[in-house]
């Protein structure tokens, strides 16, 4: 069992809680967190290659010449292969990058993550970070109190809209829910800030 302090946004430790070890404390498996890594980069690339076949490229209604008699090759269409801005053959498509993995396999892999950040000690857990105000001054001193630098992942039990709203011009700090958290947002962080409420959720969907 791990313990680790609950902070509020001054920064002050105001009580423990202890990590669920079948979390924050497995036996990672890196194969599992790359190949989920890998998932959701892949499955945000287009695919949107296409190079047009000849039934495709404009103009070829007729033959360039007649059949025979010319002396030159017989040739059905300016659109063929063989010509300049004719049809490609054999060129490449739409295609699709995603694939799937189990859901054993994907619980094993978030796991994972959040167990790296727990022994980097680079999780850190917050009573609440709600805010009266929109203004992304407010968040930079909470950053400076906390004494969190980096890319900063935060983990808020609500749509905490004024915190959002006030992070967004913000390029290090990115606000998630306990039901959007995912593999490489939280591999991608340096700390993960998360909230009491928000650890409560994701431990219970978890364990």
């Amino acid at each position: 069992m791990t313990k680790i302090s609950i902070k509020n946004i001054k920064g002050e430790s105001i009580k423990d809680v202890t990590l669920e070890s079948k979390i924050w404390n497995i036996e990672t498996n890196d194969d599992a967190l790359k190949k989920m890594i890998r998932l959701q980069l892949d499955s945000m690339r287009q695919g949107t290659r296409k190079t047009k076949n000849r039934s495709e490229v404009s103009g070829g209604g007729r033959k360039p010449w007649k059949q025979k008699g010319t002396g030159r090759a017989r040739q059905g269409s300016i659109r063929a292969t063989q010509w300049r801005g004719g049809g490609i053959p054999l060129g490449v498509g739409p295609r699709d990058y995603s694939f799937k993995i189990n859901r054993k396999e994907r619980v094993l892999a978030l796991k994972t993550a959040l167990t790296y950040k727990a022994k980097e000690k680079a999780l850190v857990v917050i009573d609440n970070i709600k805010l009266n105000t929109l203004k992304t001054s407010e968040v930079t001193k909470i950053l400076e109190t906390l004494k969190l630098s980096g890319k900063i992942l935060f983990v808020t039990k609500d749509e905490n809209e004024n915190f959002y709203m006030a992070t967004r011009n913000l390029g290090n700090v990115l606000v998630l829910m306990p039901d959007e958290i995912n593999c490489y947002d939280i591999v991608n962080a340096d700390t993960l800030v998360v909230e009491e409420e928000a650890l409560k959720e994701i431990e219970e969907v978890l364990k």
